[in-house]
């Protein structure tokens, strides 16, 4: 618990050189922030509290979410409100609505209302810095959610290292 208040110390601590830092594009700033420092805290709080099945669950959301989401942008092709390419869906959404999927999923809402709400404004901030449409944030936050709604808890993954090759084993709970 010592560990959990220490991280969040941390991160306002950042936050706040973040946002004395960058004037100008203090949102966006503190979003990719946010994007990067969500999943990050999910796998420390994942060894903190030795849950290996929880992190094997969170990298399997994580990778859903990134082949998902990075398929989509190259099959789309949508131009961001800014001029620039491949908007849909927001990839630092999905990410973040992962993270925060797998911390109310695993651990409840105790962790998982501060996630989503950092997630929320993840979501925000790619609107605010127009790197996105509304639509494409809509979307990210989906396929983050479904990944990590799909992988965890429901899962038993096992992967083993035998003489003939590698053995990924996936058991499904009910």
């Amino acid at each position: 618990m010592r560990l959990i208040k220490n991280l969040i110390l941390i991160c306002l601590l950042l936050f706040s050189l973040i946002t004395t830092q960058c004037y100008a594009d203090s949102v966006e700033s503190l979003g990719t922030f946010l994007t990067v420092s969500l999943p990050i805290s999910s796998f420390v709080i994942t060894y903190t509290k030795k849950d290996y099945q929880g992190a094997k669950e969170l990298t399997l959301s994580g990778l859903t979410t990134a082949f998902v989401t990075y398929s989509l942008k190259s099959l789309v092709h949508k131009r961001r409100p800014n001029g620039g390419t491949h908007s849909f869906p927001s990839a630092h959404t999905a990410l973040a609505f992962c993270s925060a999927e797998f911390l109310q999923k695993r651990y409840g809402w105790k962790y998982g209302l501060p996630a989503f709400l950092m997630a929320g404004f993840v979501g925000y901030s790619r609107v605010y810095a127009k790197k996105h449409y509304v639509e494409d944030v809509i979307a990210g936050a989906t396929i983050g959610f479904l990944s990590s709604f799909f992988w965890v808890k429901r899962f038993k993954t096992t992967i083993m290292i035998e003489k003939k090759g590698l053995v990924f084993l996936i058991q499904k709970s009910f």
